[in-house]
C-alpha cells in the first residue's frame, strides 16, 4: 500500500480563499515553496489563526511528531544563531529536554 502525504498547500490556500483572503499575500512566501516542512506548517498555522489559548496549545504541544529533516533543521538553527538548548526550547516552545534528547541521537 503507497503511503499518501498530506497536501498542505491545497489545505491552506482554501481556508485562505474561503475565510481569510486578506491573509493571502502575508502566507504566500511559505506557500510558494515546493513543500512545506513541519514547521513551515507551523508558521502558516499561526499566521492564519494566530495565538492560541493555553490550553489549546498545551494539547497541541504534546501531540506534535517532528520529522528527521525537520529535527535537523531545528539543530541547524540553535547552531546558526548560537542558542543553548533552553533558549531554542522556548524558541520553539518545547522541552529543553528533548533538544538535549534530539542532539545526543542525530549529533553524536
Amino acid at each position: 500500500m503507497k503511503k499518501s502525504k498530506v497536501d498542505y498547500q491545497r489545505i491552506f490556500m482554501d481556508i485562505l480563499n474561503r475565510k481569510f483572503p486578506h491573509k493571502i499575500e502575508e502566507c504566500s512566501r511559505l506557500l510558494n515553496k515546493k513543500s512545506l516542512s513541519v514547521l513551515d506548517v507551523i508558521e502558516l498555522n499561526k499566521k492564519i489563526f494566530g495565538l492560541e489559548d493555553e490550553a489549546t496549545e498545551a494539547f497541541n504541544q504534546s501531540h506534535r511528531s517532528y520529522s528527521r529533516s525537520s529535527i535537523l533543521q531545528i539543530l541547524d538553527f540553535q547552531k546558526k544563531n548560537k542558542l543553548n538548548n533552553s533558549q531554542t526550547a522556548n524558541h520553539f516552545r518545547m522541552s529543553r529536554h528533548t533538544i538535549a534528547k534530539w542532539k545526543k541521537r542525530y549529533l553524536s
